[in-house]
């Protein structure tokens, strides 16, 4: 597998994991039980979670257009996006 393989494939984790952690925290947001600074710093992390996820598609179109890619933060992008998501699913269960 060429490192361009590995780069796609890392951004694409990284895209999906991140949205998903978005996800998690939209719903955390929009919980009526919990009080309402809770609540603003869960809309705080969903906001930064779609950017981030927004970041790595663009990072992916820039990658599939042109081919330039860079294998170590595509690497990194695809661990932090899959630990993020473990992170607010573990806080979402404490929630619960």
């Amino acid at each position: 597998m060429s490192s361009y393989n590995i780069a796609l494939w890392c951004l694409i984790a990284a895209l999906i994991t991140q949205s998903v952690a978005a996800g998690l925290s939209v719903e955390l947001y929009l919980r009526r039980e919990l009080p309402r600074s809770v609540s603003r710093t869960w809309l705080a992390i969903a906001i930064a979670s779609l950017l981030l996820a927004l970041h790595h598609g663009y990072t992916l179109e820039l990658a599939m257009r042109t081919g330039l890619h860079d294998m170590r933060q595509a690497v990194l992008a695809g661990l932090v996006g899959l630990f993020f998501a473990l992170g607010i699913y573990g806080l979402r269960r404490q929630q619960a």
